[in-house]
């Protein structure tokens, strides 16, 4: 049995469970070999005797283990240790994405975009390695805290082979394709279709497929066409819809083939939302609708084992279900006496007498119900005729009745932790804007507070987008930090502009356009003109003799520092021995200083020391001189999650042990590749570079790169 604190393997420690399914548990371990925490997916003890069930779950793992991407969450181990067989996961901290739609209702276009191209690069990665995931569904993608897309739960997944698959195992069946359904061959084109139900959920808030079990469901998959997406969400893109149009064919030969095309679709239709470019291939008999009889949906639910199940009993996410859901774990055996199937008949017959049966007495307790509601019955005490009957009929018991509580002015965190407690439900449906509640609480509830409803009810609400029309505040004189937060928290977007003042100091706002007094309405940019101080400004020389040559140079980063070298029996090698203007002297900002360092004892060297010199002396002299422009040219790839949009680049460089952050670009759209024409810190050669890409109204990082400088001839 697994416990908190036990050693599994002798090198995973348990440290909390958190998640179970139908055939594993998911616990939290800390991996003390590599000093990280990981997901460790343990077979269930009622499983460990069973050969089946373990020859599976170890080919989940040897399946994935070999695949590594940043959009696929990676296994790291499997193994088996006094009994317990087990398999070491990355750890992702987040939500699964079903989590994150029923919270919004659904996504906006761009949003959706941005997920399903990271679903795709992940899918497209297992593809390239000859592994079909077979599963796909929001269940299974989660979004990290850092904003990162993963596919996780390759547990049905197998090599792709040449070969007809023929197995009872199917994933959830509201995104299962026509031809998992029909229980024939599986490739990458049946990632693609449950990709394309996945998108239609992301902007629809609803899957296009639902039934009283998942039988019904799977052959709407096969007979129905599903309504347009654009029918739940009227300003969907054309190119979009589409997309999910192509992704969704029953016929695989009209479907995407390769995932690269999906994602070059995709990065197409931020550009061209409207454009006609997706191409669909003209309908053949193929492609058209097939009416399954009796005999069909029979043999879908026995080569498939669908359990006749509501849907919802039958969907889990990831964290609840640890990757496995409960009817994927059916397995139906061959009835080999009865080859004829005349069990079956027999059974078929008794089953409709049975239902004949069942019915007649429904029939006969409705007339009792009606004759009593009627006055024409009158059963013990309390009967009261038809008005007492009806009324004690539709009332739920007190116990299970909770009064709605009010959630106007609260936030998304606060309202949750409140309808919790009574076991109420939340559903997010739109911004509005508000002239009395600020941006992110709530303005609006469905249910009037007050009013008694059921247990497990949904509460619908609006979020406040803020005012209509909001007067941009005055910020000039103000610090650039306390401008952006003010500015930021009415709902305005905001970015700067950097230049020189004799009139203003560092940081100060300078001017802003618009005019403060304007009229504006949230989401708007403001624009800050932010002061460098003054260009010319005198500055003091500062006293560096004794420093170091790195410590000295950062003191005189004002200036243009010129190095230079000689030997001393007395001052330590790398030490300043002089500078050329004394310490307390004014000087124009930029101007030349010289400084003197030490390079220890003269001494004189051999032939063989002469030539070791050259040229790594010549480079190391290189690097330390401070003088001139030290500049870098690399060029940028295109980083794997842009879409497109405007970017912000930061610089950080270590000067004398502390962090130097320097803005390069904020709010430009930029073409990749891209060519950087940088200019550092002086004497620093080594940096990294910050990129973001503005979503919404926040900068989300793309990435960040080590980059090199060097002087500037």
């Amino acid at each position: 049995m697994i416990k908190e604190g036990m050693i599994v393997g002798e090198r995973y420690e348990v440290v909390s469970k958190v998640g179970t399914g139908g055939m594993a548990d998911v616990y939290k371990a800390k991996d003390h070999k590599l000093n990280r925490f990981v997901a460790m997916k343990v077979l269930k003890q009622e499983f460990r005797e069973d050969t089946n069930f373990i020859k599976k779950f170890k080919t989940e793992a040897q399946s994935a283990a070999g695949l590594t991407h940043p959009n696929v969450v990676n296994v790291f181990d499997v193994g088996e240790n006094q009994g317990i067989h087990y398999i070491v996961m990355e750890l992702v901290e987040g939500i699964t994405l079903k989590e994150y739609i029923s919270k919004k209702g659904k996504l906006s276009v761009k949003e959706a975009t941005s997920i399903a191209i990271q679903v795709s690069m992940g899918l497209e990665a297992a593809h390239n390695h000859g592994i079909v995931h077979r599963d796909v569904k929001p269940q299974n993608i989660i979004i990290s805290t850092d904003g990162k897309v993963k596919v996780t739960d390759f547990g049905i997944a197998r090599a792709a082979s040449s070969n007809t698959i023929s197995s009872n195992v199917m994933g959830s069946v509201h995104y299962s394709s026509p031809e998992q359904v029909r229980g024939g061959y599986s490739d990458e084109k049946s990632d693609i279709y449950s990709l394309g139900i996945t998108m239609y959920e992301m902007v629809t808030g609803v899957v296009p497929f639902e039934g009283d079990t998942t039988v019904s469901i799977a052959i709407k998959h096969l007979q129905e066409e599903m309504e347009p997406p654009s029918d739940y969400t009227p300003d969907l893109p054309y190119s979009l819809e589409q997309i999910i149009f192509k992704c969704t064919q029953k016929s695989v030969d009209r479907r995407y083939p390769k995932m690269e095309e999906v994602i070059a679709d995709l990065k197409h239709s931020l550009i061209d939302p409207q454009g006609d470019f997706v191409k669909l291939s003209p309908l053949n008999t193929d492609g058209k609708t097939v009416v399954f009889q009796g005999e069909d949906i029979d043999a879908i639910r026995k080569n498939n084992a669908i359990k006749e199940v509501p849907p919802l009993a039958a969907e889990e996410d990831y964290y609840d279900s640890a990757g496995e859901d409960e009817d994927e774990e059916e397995y139906i055996e061959d009835d080999k006496e009865d080859t004829g199937g005349g069990l079956n008949r027999r059974l078929e017959k008794a089953m409709t007498i049975g239902g004949f049966i069942i019915g007649a007495l429904i029939i006969g307790v409705l007339i009792v119900l009606i004759g009593n509601a009627a006055g024409l019955f009158s059963f013990g005490p309390g009967s009261g005729g038809a008005d007492d009957k009806v009324a004690k009929e539709t009332q739920a018991p007190e116990s299970d009745m909770v009064e709605v509580p009010n959630l106007v002015g609260k936030t998304e965190e606060e309202a949750t932790g409140i309808v919790k407690e009574l076991y109420l439900g939340l559903q997010y449906t739109e911004e509005e804007t508000s002239d009395t509640y600020a941006k992110g609480l709530i303005s609006f509830q469905e249910i009037e507070p007050g009013t008694k409803v059921q247990k497990y009810t949904t509460i619908k609400y609006k979020l406040s987008s803020g005012s209509a029309a909001l007067a941009v505040p005055d910020v000039v004189g103000q610090q650039q930090e306390t401008a952006e937060r003010t500015l930021k928290d009415m709902g305005f977007t905001v970015s700067t502009t950097k230049s020189y003042s004799y009139d203003h100091e560092l940081g100060i706002i300078m001017s802003m356009t618009p005019a403060a007094g304007t009229q504006s309405t949230a989401g708007e940019m403001v624009t800050l003109e932010v002061s460098m101080g003054n260009e010319y400004e005198d500055s003091v020389i500062p006293g560096v003799i004794g420093m170091d040559e790195t410590a000295a140079k950062a003191a005189m980063a004002a200036f243009n520092v010129i190095v230079e070298y000689a030997s001393s029996d007395t001052v330590p090698e790398g030490q300043v021995m002089a500078q050329n203007v004394a310490e307390g002297i004014s000087a124009e900002k930029g101007s030349s200083v010289t400084i003197t360092v030490s390079s220890g004892p003269e001494s004189t060297p051999s032939p063989e020391a002469d030539e070791s010199q050259s040229p790594d002396s010549t480079q190391d002299a290189q690097e330390g001189d401070a003088s001139g422009a030290w500049k870098c040219t690399q060029t940028l790839d295109t980083p794997a999650t842009y879409t497109g949009g405007m970017v912000k680049m930061e610089l950080v460089q270590d000067v004398n042990n502390s962090p130097v952050v320097d803005t390069i670009m904020e709010g430009k759209t930029i073409d990749f590749p891209y060519q950087l024409d940088i200019t550092g810190q002086p004497g620093v050669s080594e940096g990294t570079l910050y990129l973001y890409e503005l979503i919404g109204a926040d900068y989300v990082e793309l990435g960040h790169y080590p980059i090199s400088f060097q002087k500037a001839e």
